[in-house]
């Protein structure tokens, strides 16, 4: 890949957030401690679910697939620009901008379709509820999983690969801490108009598409609810379905968020806060919406502890028995 003219590419310039020293620090601890939070708040959720044979239901299945990704759709971005505020450096090399945007869309869009999934799994669990376990049996919720990357694999190949071929100018320069796909199509020298084309098409198809799906169950769901008789078993009903209802507005919101940032300003300390909230923020609060009010985490986190601490003992003892 070259420049306009003919000069090889050997990095690209993250302009992130503010170049204040006095906040770089600040930054660094603040962004450390958001990454941390987000791996162990979700890394607890996979060990909750993998370690109670109760939580071996096709929702709490979903639940742990997007704990995993949500681990590594962060770990996509933040390693990196704490690296760079830890070194006060702005540059990412040209084949590892590229490979952290494919990464980024690859899990960006599991992220979605596990969403739509979940929201199935409640339109079936609560509109079909006798046929439950016959329709989300192992063997479909697999299938889910399966194709939902399969389809996230391609298209995020397919869009990396379209910007492989795009040729780049002296402004190499990105205003986001990351190597955000709009962002590096709009710094190409040559006409990128099939690319952008593509970028809108793929994002109404791969966002709209999942949104209607889930709209569809929830409407579904909510006019069951509405037919059933008392108000403790709407109550029952509803509440199956309000941390998801929360991961979704939250997720959609930030995105609607990241989508207006660029069309509103053009500075990048916004756009770059902006991306936080989606990057960052809505991973990291995943866990402690799906567990602060669910007693089967609680209870499984419990009970998984509490084994842990009492093999802990017994090690302890043994080693010191004579």
């Amino acid at each position: 890949m070259e420049l306009g003219n003919n000069t090889q590419i050997s990095e690209f310039i993250l302009l992130g957030f503010s170049e204040k020293p006095g906040l770089q620090s600040l930054m660094f601890g603040l962004f450390l401690s958001m990454y941390l939070i987000t791996v162990f708040g979700n890394l607890l959720i996979i060990l909750a679910v993998s370690s109670d044979s109760h939580l071996h239901t096709p929702m709490y299945f979903f639940l742990s697939n997007l704990s995993f990704v949500d681990i590594c759709f962060t770990s996509t971005t933040i390693p990196k620009m704490l690296w760079n505020i830890q070194t006060q450096s702005k540059g990412i090399t040209y084949e590892g901008c590229i490979t952290q945007m494919y990464f980024y869309i690859l899990f960006a869009v599991v992220d979605d379709f596990l969403l739509t999934v979940m929201a199935y799994d409640r339109f079936v669990a609560i509109c079909h509820p006798l046929h439950y376990t016959i329709i989300m049996n192992p063997q479909l919720c697999r299938l889910l999983v399966l194709v939902s990357w399969i389809m996230s694999v391609l298209n995020s190949l397919f869009q990396s690969l379209m910007v492989l071929d795009l040729p780049f100018c002296e402004d190499l320069e990105i205003p986001q801490f990351f190597c955000e796909l709009n962002q590096v199509v709009q710094l190409a020298c040559s006409d990128a108009f099939l690319n952008k084309m593509m970028i809108y098409f793929t994002s109404l198809l791969l966002a709209g598409g999942p949104l209607t799906g889930i709209l569809y169950s929830y409407s579904k769901i909510v006019s069951s609810i509405h037919r059933i008789a008392s108000a403790q078993g709407k109550y029952k009903a509803f509440s199956t379905c309000a941390s998801h209802l929360s991961v979704i507005s939250l997720f959609y919101c930030t995105c609607l968020g990241v989508s207006l940032s660029p069309s509103l300003t053009h500075s990048s300390s916004t756009n770059a806060v902006a991306s936080v909230m989606y990057t960052v923020v809505t991973p990291m609060l995943n866990p402690f919406i799906y567990s602060l009010r669910n007693k089967d985490i609680k209870r499984a986190l419990k009970a998984f502890f509490g084994t842990a601490a009492i093999n802990g003992i017994l090690v302890l003892s043994l080693k010191m028995c004579p």
